[in-house]
Formats: C-alpha cells, sequence, structure tokens
C-alpha cells in the first residue's frame, strides 16, 4: 500500500483480536489532506499577506511531494533493476514506442517547420550582414542547447504526460492500484518505472531527430534563397562549434526531462486518490507543474553552461 492505502495485520492475544493498520504512503496522504481539504477549501482570506503565505506554503508541499516520489521512483529503479524482467522489459519497449516511434512523423514535421521559421531566417540575417563566420555557435546556442531539447520536452509532456495523468488517475479511481497491491505488485515497479525509463530514453531520441531534422531544414530554406554558403562550410562551422560539453549536458539534460516529466505526470495520476470527475482538473495542474519543472530543469544547465 504505497499511496494511502491499508494492510490490516492480525495479531492474537488470548481472546483479543486487533487489528494494526500499517500505513506506508502517509506522506501522499497527509499531502492531500492538507493541500485539498485545509487550504484549498479554507476561505480566502482578505490579506494579500495571508493569500501569498497560503500559496507559498501549497507550493512548498507541492515540491515536498513530488520531491519524495521521484526519490522514491529513483530508488525503485536502482533497487530493482533486473527484477521481473519477462514483465517490466515489455513494458519500458511499449513506453519507448509511446513516447518516442509513436510521435517521430510529428516531430519530423516539427523540424521542418523548425528550420524554415528559425534557422533558415538566421543564416539569412547574418548573411546579409556578412557575419556567416558566427553562424556555427549560433546554431549550437539557439538549437542543440535550448531550442531543441525544451521544444521536445514541451511536445511530450502534452502527448504523453497528459495521457499518463489520464490512465492513472482512472486506475486510482477505479481501484486498479489497490488490485496491484493486494496481488503483492509494487505499483511504482509495474506502473511507473516502465513509464519513466520509456520517456527519458524517448524524448533523448526525439530531441537528436528535432535538431539534425531542424538544421536540415534551415540550410535548405536559406539554400533557396540564394545565401553564398556551401553545405560543406555550413557543417564545419556546427562541428567546430560544437564540444564534448554540449553531447554530455544535452544527453544528461533530456534525460532529466524525461524523468521529472514522468514523475510529475504519474504523481498526479497515482499518488492522490481520485475520483473519476477529478482526473481532468489534475492532469491540468500536472501540465502545468510539468512546464514549471522544464523551465527550472533548463535555467539550471544554463548556468552549468555558462560555469563551464
Amino acid at each position: 500500500m504505497l499511496f494511502g492505502g491499508t494492510e490490516r495485520k492480525n495479531f492474537f492475544d488470548g481472546k483479543r483480536v486487533c487489528y494494526c493498520y500499517a500505513m506506508r504512503g502517509n506522506l501522499a496522504k497527509a499531502f492531500e489532506l492538507t493541500n485539498t481539504q485545509v487550504f484549498r477549501r479554507a476561505a480566502v482570506s482578505k490579506s494579500y499577506t495571508d493569500l501569498l503565505g497560503r500559496k507559498l506554503f501549497l507550493a512548498l508541499l507541492t515540491v515536498q511531494g513530488l520531491g519524495a516520489f521521484a526519490l522514491i521512483t529513483l530508488a525503485v529503479i536502482l533497487k530493482k533493476f533486473g527484477v521481473a524482467r519477462s514483465v517490466i522489459q515489455p513494458r519500458v519497449r511499449q513506453e519507448i514506442s509511446r513516447s518516442g516511434v509513436a510521435l517521430l512523423p510529428m516531430f519530423i514535421f516539427v523540424a521542418l517547420a523548425l528550420g524554415f521559421v528559425v534557422v533558415g531566417q538566421t543564416v539569412s540575417a547574418l548573411a546579409r550582414v556578412g557575419q556567416t563566420a558566427y553562424l556555427g555557435s549560433t546554431m549550437v546556442i539557439v538549437i542543440v542547447r535550448e531550442l531543441g531539447p525544451l521544444l521536445t520536452a514541451m511536445l511530450v509532456l502534452a502527448r504523453v504526460g497528459t495521457a499518463n495523468v489520464i490512465e492513472l488517475g482512472t486506475a486510482r479511481a477505479l481501484g486498479e492500484v489497490e488490485a496491484l497491491e493486494a496481488l503483492g505488485i509494487d505499483p511504482v515497479h509495474y506502473l511507473i518505472v516502465p513509464r519513466v525509463i520509456g520517456m527519458a530514453l524517448g524524448i533523448f531520441s526525439l530531441t537528436i531527430y528535432l535538431i539534425i531534422g531542424a538544421l536540415a531544414s534551415g540550410y535548405l530554406f536559406a539554400f533557396l534563397q540564394d545565401v553564398p554558403l556551401t553545405p560543406g562550410d555550413y557543417y564545419k562551422q556546427i562541428a567546430e562549434a560544437l564540444t564534448w560539453l554540449d553531447f554530455a549536458l544535452l544527453a544528461l539534460k533530456t534525460m532529466a526531462f524525461g524523468f521529472f516529466i514522468a514523475s510529475v505526470t504519474c504523481y498526479h495520476g497515482l499518488a492522490q486518490p481520485l475520483r473519476l470527475e477529478d482526473v481532468s482538473r489534475v492532469a491540468v495542474r500536472a501540465v502545468t507543474q510539468g512546464v514549471i519543472v522544464c523551465v527550472l530543469i533548463d535555467a539550471v544547465f544554463i548556468v552549468l553552461y555558462l560555469v563551464t
């Protein structure tokens, strides 16, 4: 019972039978009680300071709950790595397909559009002022470091993250999670871990496709505008601007996007007891918090780029 359920244990003492309820998941239950019943349903104060303090406290509770859930998920991944491979591996492949392969046609279109809109115009603008020497570093900063990973994370969050909340929220509301627990199956290992691994690998792969497609289509757009720049010079500048740090931080950044997006969406779908009518409201909240988490992760990596 990881998320507010109860496990009944019988202790016999002569003729008296007492029931001890072992509560695991007190954090999630306390978060739901405090967040919803005490604060969200409380009367709105007329004082701005009270309202600000209430919002701040709710934000801290949300960070606490999400952080605890992410740590639990990471601990399960490390502790049960290799456990029940015949069951988990097919689910991981299914999630990789849903978070990666199934989205590839959409990302090909987005890569072409991004190349025409951003890269092509940047190449044309630099060519008009005679500053094509800065083209490689500009493309690395704009596409490789920032726009490619962040745009991929946002699209996967909107497409797959929302589905995670709806699926897990519905399963929670219908009692399917409790059924897994009754069968002795760890819901985090069975439901969360495949989604986290699949989304992390999916975002990493889609980011690579998006970056390559955007750079290629951008030069094609510039070529149609008669920009005096050969393909060899274009890709040589980009290759010279890239360093090993760009590849390492790109991998870490996309994996972090996938891990935390999956954690946020699965937390809101699974960690709180829900009714069916609450699923849509929780999905909106999860996507909003997922966007905030993506921006914060991106800010952390910007600092890493600046200090290294």
